[in-house]
């Protein structure tokens, strides 16, 4: 039993391991393609590159919600984010949660 239990453990730490890297790696891939369509100001919003949609149609997005915070908002205008997500086929959810932020309806 305490060997199955260890197995057990073992699977889910390398699980957890293996979503943590995939995170962090459509996090970086977002900044790299994305950021420039979603940092302050908040105007003008301009429609991002097709190489930000093809981020944005992978990306684990309740990942990368997850670890927005406060001062990420300072950097990223959440009404771009939105924008962007919009543009790229794959809008949040009239009130989802991201960081602090929650969406409003579409419009």
């Amino acid at each position: 039993m305490a060997k199955l239990m260890c197995l057990c453990f073992i699977i889910l730490a390398i699980a957890v391991a293996v979503s943590a890297d995939e995170c962090e790696g459509d996090r970086q891939a977002m900044i790299k393609e994305c950021a420039k369509y979603q940092q302050w100001s908040a105007n003008p919003k301009l429609d991002p590159s097709d190489a930000c949609c093809a981020v944005w149609q992978k990306a684990n997005i309740p990942c990368l919600c997850a670890g927005v915070t406060k001062e990420k908002e300072k950097i990223y205008c959440m009404e771009k984010v939105a924008y962007v997500a919009n543009f790229c086929k794959k809008p949040f959810p009239h009130g989802y949660k991201c960081g602090s932020y929650t969406f409003p309806p579409l419009a």
